[in-house]
C-alpha cells in the first residue's frame, strides 16, 4: 500500500461532485500498471478509458468513491488541490522504499548516457530526479533519501513553470536502486527499473 500512496502522492487527486460524492482517482497512461494497483488495493472498480487528444496516448483512470479513505488521505495531507501544498507522510521506515519507488514511478525519471564526448574516454552516468509542484515535499523527500543512506541531491526551483526538481549524481542514483529495488517488488515500472540495470550491466 505504501507503494500505491506514493503514486497517488504523483499521479491521483480527490474530487468531490456536486452531489456530496467523494472519490480518489489515479489517472495513468499504463494500463497493466493500473490494474496491478487495483489489485492490491482488492478493488473491483472499472477501469476508465479517457481519450483527451486523439494526438495523445490513452489515458486510464480508477476511480474510487469512499468518503473514509479520502478522509484518511486527507489526514496525511493530499487536498483536493495537492499540487502546491503536498507534504511527505509520516512513513514507517520498512515501508519508505515503496513509498519512494511509486512516487518515482509516478514523477521521477532516470537517465543514463554519456558526458564529456568529445574526450577519448566518454563518462557514462547516469541520474535521477523526481519532480513535484511542492518544494516542501521535495525537501521532506530529500530527507527521507538521506535517512536511507542517499548523501547528495540538490533541488532545482524553476521559477517560470512553478515546479521543482530534485536530482542525484550516478552515485547516489546507484543508492536509489538499492533503495527501491532492494527486495523483490510486484509494482513497479519495467522500463525504468531496466533503464539503471543496463546502466550497472554495462559499467567497467
Amino acid at each position: 500500500m505504501a507503494y500505491v500512496l506514493g503514486f497517488f502522492a504523483a499521479d491521483g487527486y480527490i474530487t468531490v461532485n456536486r452531489r456530496g460524492g467523494q472519490f480518489w482517482c489515479i489517472q495513468i497512461t499504463d494500463k497493466k500498471l493500473l490494474e496491478q494497483i487495483r489489485e492490491v488495493i482488492e478493488s473491483e472498480h472499472k477501469i476508465s478509458i479517457r481519450i483527451m487528444n486523439p494526438n495523445e496516448k490513452t489515458l486510464y483512470r480508477l476511480q474510487i468513491g469512499s468518503i473514509e479513505m479520502c478522509d484518511d488521505l486527507r489526514r496525511l495531507g493530499f487536498s483536493e488541490r495537492k499540487t502546491k501544498s503536498l507534504v511527505v507522510p509520516n512513513i514507517p521506515q520498512n515501508y519508505s522504499s515503496d513509498f519512494t519507488r511509486g512516487y518515482f514511478d509516478g514523477d521521477g525519471n532516470v537517465w543514463s548516457g554519456f558526458v564529456n564526448s568529445k574526450r577519448k574516454t566518454p563518462t557514462r552516468i547516469l541520474q535521477v530526479a523526481f519532480t513535484s509542484g511542492s518544494i516542501e515535499f521535495l525537501s521532506g523527500l530529500l530527507t527521507l533519501l538521506k535517512s536511507e543512506g542517499v548523501h547528495g541531491g540538490s533541488i532545482y526551483r524553476s521559477k517560470i513553470k512553478k515546479f521543482g526538481r530534485l536530482s542525484f549524481g550516478t552515485k547516489d542514483a546507484l543508492k536509489l536502486y538499492e533503495i527501491m529495488y532492494n527486495m523483490p517488488h510486484k509494482l513497479y515500472l519495467k522500463r525504468k527499473k531496466l533503464i539503471f540495470e543496463k546502466f550497472i550491466k554495462m559499467r567497467p
